[in-house]
Parts: C-alpha cells; structure tokens; sequence
C-alpha cells in the first residue's frame, strides 16, 4: 500500500519537496511549483531515475501503474529503459532542426555573418532536401553520398564544404545523444575514391564564355523567360556574384536613381555595393517586375518564394547545353573591358574586388560613380557593357556571330 493519497498529493503542491509513496516512486515539488512524478531504480547496480511525468496530468493511480510496468521492465525483462526514452527523443531530432541548432549556437564566433549565411544555405540548398526530415540518427554515408554525388564533380569546392557540414551536425549530434555513433569519417567512405569518385587535382579558373560570343546567347536566353533566365542575365548585365543575384530584393533597387544598393550580408566581402543599372539590366528588372509573385519581394523567387538555389543559373546553361561556368561571366566581362581600354581600377570597382595594394586601398576612396549630372566612369562602363550585350557592338559595329555548339 502506497504512503501516499490524493488529499496529501493536493496539499504537497504548495509546498516544495520530495514526497515518497514506496517501491521508488516520489512525488518531486520545485519552488517554481512545478510538481512531477519521479520513480528510483537500481538496475546493474547503478541507480537511475525515471521520470513519469507531470503530477497535474498523471494521477496518483496511473502513477503507481505506470512505475509497476516500468518496474517489470527494468527487473523482470532486463531492459534499459533510460536508453530506450533517449532513443525514442533522438528519432525526433531530424537533421534539419539538429543543422539549425547548431547553426544557432555557434554562428556568433565564426568569421563573418556572411560565412554563416552561407554555411546554413549550403545545406538549405543540397543537404535539406534529401536529408532534412530524416532523423539523425538513421543517417548512413550512403544518404551522404546520395546528397554529393550531383555536384561533386560540377562544384567540388561547395561539394566538399557541404560534406563537411554535414559531418559536424551528425558529430553534434552525437554529443547531444541524438545519434549512437559519430559521423562517417571522411578519410573512409566519405573520402574521394572510396565511397565518392576522385576530383580533378588541377585547379582550373572556371570556364568563361568568350565576350564575342555574348550578344547571340543573351538573345536565346531571353526565347524562354523564366526567373532562372532573367536573373542569369541580370548576373551578367551588372558583372555582380550568383548570390548577390539570388538573394537580391525590390527593396534594394532606385529604379529613379538608376542604383542597385547590394547589402553588406549578400557580399563575400561582407561590405555594401553599389551597381549602376544600365538601360539593359533596367529592362531585364522590368520582365522581372511583370512576373512578380506576391507575398515576397524576391526578385528571382525559387520555390515558395524563397530565394533560387544556385544550381539554377548553372541549371540554365546546362539546360542550353553551354559549357560555361556561371561565375565566369565576371571574367569575359573583365576581358570585354580591357579589350575596349576601360581601366583597370574602374574595372575592379565594378566587381567589387578588394585593391591589392594597402596604400591605394588606404587612399583610393572614390567609387567611380559620379553624380546624376555627371555620371562617373562606373556609369559609363556599365552602360557601354549592357549596349555590347544586347546590341553586340565590337570594334565598328560589327556583330560577332556566336559560334554554333560542338557536340559532345
């Protein structure tokens, strides 16, 4: 016969304490009146405590039938019935939610905000879609596997950074109880050449189209209008990053003012840029504005509205069977421009590259853009790009045909 009773449960609420029925099982009141039932075994030796729950919603009765079976449990069946209530959580804990905790909690002491962005979009983009609703418990380098192997060879550098992030919500995973073993290392399965084929060694700048070659493809780009599309040619009209194209929002254009203010946590610098629009990019952001979704101000929206992933512009050029890089287009821009004698700090200006010299760096604090009434040379560099994009202007005005694709 228990020690307990209702009328002793009812008056023990008010008052902090520990309040013993028998066989292990206690009523445990805080000072904060929270009020639970907690039921002591011994099992191997080692004492361990149970909790059955609140003591405002199990009664006295379902409490002793509860801590009987566990009881039976723990002496009679030999399980370990702890273990079993922490694998039962883990199963909850998919990979997605363990990704954003630890996401949340280490994010302040990494470099920059942009790195955290990115490292939480790397997984958004290739890791969620296969893996976010699967526990982390149950995941296996083959599931790994499955998530790198479309990029692996495409993207090796984001491939390799997306397995190692993966890696370490699993490792945290694992020190949280989540999951019974540590992630799959990558010097066994995970490692190019076992589980994942080998990666080029040689570093290659990434292939850019020739700029003779651009004014025909902006023309069969535009046959078939899509976000995808329209945002690739906004890339290549303003000579900015994928992403700053992809996260791109209406708030951050001045239409009027013909300006483009990119902020500092889209930027791989991490500090703000400023775009002149040209007539070209002007006309590409008035398709997209007849396009808009309602209910975000994305301007190239993926899915749900949210920003595209940036498999989509490389999507694009596959789809036209080009065997171009997205990022590349920064450079047929700059060749375009050397060729036609724009100089050269103007040139990194519009690219937002970071002067190599320290003393120009510490001195040089111009932009290039002049004013409304006197547009500076930024202005005028952008204009004259977006005219040779669309018009195909070279030398003396002639049109360069675009070289038709080799097969293979």
């Amino acid at each position: 016969m228990g020690k307990l009773t209702v009328v002793a449960i009812r008056a023990a609420l008010s008052n902090p304490g520990t309040y013993h029925d028998g066989d292990g099982l206690a009523l445990r009141v805080d000072k904060r009146g929270g009020a639970y039932w907690l039921l002591r075994l011994q099992r191997d030796g080692k004492r361990q405590d149970i909790g059955l729950g609140s003591a405002t919603l199990l009664s006295l009765a379902e409490a002793r039938r509860k801590s009987v079976e566990l009881r039976k449990a723990v002496k009679v069946d030999r399980r370990d019935v702890v273990t079993e209530k922490k694998d039962e959580a883990a199963a909850k804990v998919t990979f997605c939610d363990a990704a954003r905790q630890y996401h949340a909690e280490n994010r302040a002491g990494w470099k920059s905000a942009v790195y955290a962005r990115q490292w939480l979009a790397s997984l958004e983009n290739y890791a969620f879609p296969k893996l976010g609703d699967v526990p982390t418990g149950s995941i296996t380098a083959a599931d790994i596997i499955t998530v790198l192997k479309p990029i692996w060879q495409e993207i090796p550098e984001t491939a390799r950074q997306v397995r190692n992030r993966i890696c370490a919500v699993l490792d945290y995973a694992h020190a949280k109880g989540w999951r019974s073993t540590e992630a799959p290392s990558g010097n066994s399965s995970l490692k190019a050449g076992r589980g994942l084929p080998r990666q080029a060694k040689s570093r290659e700048n990434r292939k850019a189209m020739p700029y003779v070659a651009l004014p025909a493809f902006i023309t069969a780009l535009r046959r078939k209008p899509s976000f995808g599309r329209m945002a690739l040619e906004l890339l290549i009209l303003t000579g900015v990053r994928s992403q700053e194209v992809r996260l791109a929002t209406w708030s951050e254009f001045d239409l009027e003012g013909r300006l483009w203010a990119i902020p500092a946590d889209h930027m791989k610098r991490g500090k703000a840029h400023m775009v002149p629009i040209s007539d070209a990019a002007q006309a590409v952001l008035a398709r997209a504005d007849a396009f808009r979704l309602p209910d975000t101000d994305v301007v190239f929206p993926g899915v749900a509205g949210k920003p595209m992933s940036d498999m989509t512009l490389l999507k694009v050029l596959r789809d036209m069977s080009e065997p171009f890089h997205v990022h590349g287009f920064r450079s047929t821009f700059t060749d375009w421009a050397a060729n036609e004698g724009f100089a050269d700090p103007v040139v990194e200006a519009a690219l937002a590259h970071k002067t190599p010299d320290a003393v120009q760096a510490a001195y040089r604090r111009t932009t290039y853009l002049g004013t409304p009434s006197q547009p500076g040379a930024r202005v005028k560099l952008m204009n004259a790009w977006g005219r040779f994009c669309v018009g195909g202007a070279v030398g003396m005005n002639q049109v360069v045909p675009r070289p038709a694709n080799k097969a293979g």
